[in-house]
């Protein structure tokens, strides 16, 4: 058993106006220096594999057919690691 993390972001070409919002309200809380925020989606994915390199390419492609929309949206498979097995 594995659990891979995925970040899902929208393209650098595709406006934010969520994370432009939270730009300027860190600026209203008086942090100036914050030049740009950028939302995105946090996935974290438990799954039944062989092998690390299994359970990468199922949720490789778990992300191109369902988590990120290819048009607008980029994925990073941020880790795949082995899940701790249940204390009883």
């Amino acid at each position: 058993m594995f659990i891979a993390h995925v970040r899902v972001t929208l393209r650098p070409s595709i406006l934010d106006p969520q994370g432009k919002a939270v730009t300027n309200a860190i600026h209203d809380l008086g942090m100036p220096t914050v030049e740009s925020v950028r939302t995105g989606t946090f996935f974290e994915v438990k799954v039944d594999a062989p092998s690390a390199e299994a359970a990468e390419a199922t949720v490789r492609q778990a992300c191109e057919r369902l988590l990120a929309n290819p048009v607008t949206e980029d994925f990073a498979i941020l880790a795949v690691v082995p899940s701790e097995p249940a204390v009883v």
